[in-house]
C-alpha cells in the first residue's frame, strides 16, 4: 500500500472547477475503524448542495462523498467484524463522515457490510445512501406492509427507484410518478401503476392513499397532502419543504415527516439481503472515473444513479 492516495478536495465553494485531485497521506485506522481502499464511490445530489454551500459540512476544504464499496486494506485496535481483503460497502456517518472521493478512506466499522457477491463494487455503491433513505422512508419511518398502497414522486430517480422496489418486497400497491419515457422502466421495477408527471398532476387525481413518499421538492409536500386518507403519511426527504405541510395535514388527520438519513447497520443489512436475493437492483445510469468528479456532479441520471470508479 502506498503512503499517499489521490483524493478529491476543495477549498472554497463553487461550481464543479472547484473540485482539484489532490495528494493526502493514506489515514492510519483507529480503534473501531477499517481502511477501506475505495473500487467505487457513489454521486448524490447533497454531494453537490454542500460543494456549493458546505450546509452539512462547514468550511473547506473537505473531501465529498458518503457511499462507498471497496476492499479492507487495514483495520484498527478491536476490530473483530472483518479482516484485510473482506469486500464491504456502505455509507460514511451522515453530515460528518465524508471522503469517498479518495483512494483509501476510513470508517466505522460499523457502517458498512459484507457486499453482496452478485454485485459488482459499481453497483453497490450506487445503493447505501439512496437506498438507506427509502428504507427508513418507507420501512422503518412509513411502515409500509403488505397491502399499503404507496405513491413514489421521483420514482426513476436515485431514491424513487429504490425505494419502488423496497415497496413492492414489502408487499405495497405502488403508485410511481415519473416522465413517459421511464414508464416502463419503472414497470420493470415493480410499479403497479404509472402516472407521467407530464401530463398528469398526480396530486390532482389519486386518492386515499395510506403513503406518499416526496423525492422531488418544491410544493409538493402541500399538494400530496390531498392524497392521503386520514391516518395516511406524508415522508418527504426534503424537510425543508414541510413547514408549510405540517398545519393542514393536522387539519386533515394525517402525518407529514421530514427525513434525514443516518448511517445504519441494521438498515444496511436489509438491503444487502434484498440485493443478494435479487429483490432490490440498483440501477446505474452512468460511471465517471474519480478524476471527472465535477462531471459527475453535473450529470443529470435519467435513471438510477451515477457513480465514480476509483483506479
Amino acid at each position: 500500500m502506498n503512503d499517499t492516495m489521490l483524493t478529491i478536495s476543495q477549498d472554497e465553494f463553487g461550481g464543479p472547477e472547484v473540485l482539484k485531485p489532490v495528494t493526502a497521506p493514506v489515514p492510519k485506522p483507529g480503534l473501531g475503524e477499517i481502511l477501506i481502499r475505495v473500487h467505487a464511490a457513489g454521486v448524490n445530489p447533497v454531494d453537490t448542495y454542500n460543494r456549493e454551500t458546505g450546509v452539512l459540512v462547514g468550511e473547506p476544504p473537505f473531501v465529498l462523498g458518503w457511499d462507498v464499496s471497496g476492499t479492507v486494506e487495514a483495520v484498527g485496535a478491536g476490530v473483530t467484524l472483518y479482516e484485510v481483503g473482506d469486500r464491504v460497502f456502505g455509507m460514511l456517518p451522515f453530515p460528518h463522515g465524508h471522503g469517498a472521493y479518495a483512494q483509501y478512506v476510513l470508517a466505522p466499522t460499523r457502517a458498512l457490510v459484507p457486499k453482496p457477491e452478485n454485485l459488482g463494487h459499481v453497483q453497490a455503491a450506487a445503493l447505501p445512501l439512496a437506498g438507506l433513505t427509502a428504507w427508513q422512508a418507507l420501512v422503518e419511518t412509513a411502515r409500509i406492509g403488505k397491502d399499503s398502497s404507496v405513491l413514489i414522486n421521483g420514482a426513476a430517480g436515485g431514491v424513487g427507484h429504490l425505494a419502488v422496489q423496497i415497496a413492492k418486497a414489502h408487499g405495497a400497491h405502488v403508485v410511481a410518478v415519473a416522465s413517459a419515457r421511464n414508464a416502463d422502466f419503472v414497470r420493470s421495477l415493480g410499479a403497479d401503476d404509472v402516472i407521467d408527471y407530464t401530463t398528469t398532476d398526480f396530486t390532482q387525481t389519486v386518492r386515499d392513499l395510506d403513503v406518499v413518499l416526496e423525492a422531488v421538492g418544491g410544493d409538493y409536500s402541500v399538494r400530496a397532502l390531498d392524497c392521503l386518507k386520514p391516518g395516511g403519511i406524508l415522508v418527504t426527504t426534503m424537510p425543508q419543504t414541510l413547514a408549510d405541510a405540517l398545519p393542514e395535514a393536522a387539519r386533515r388527520g394525517v402525518r407529514a415527516a421530514g427525513l434525514f438519513v443516518e448511517a445504519d447497520r441494521i438498515g444496511m443489512s436489509a438491503l444487502a439481503e434484498l440485493a443478494a436475493t435479487g429483490r432490490l437492483v440498483p440501477t446505474v445510469d452512468a460511471t465517471y472515473p474519480l478524476e471527472q468528479a465535477g462531471a459527475a456532479q453535473t450529470a443529470k441520471p435519467g435513471r438510477g444513479k451515477t457513480v465514480l470508479t476509483v483506479a
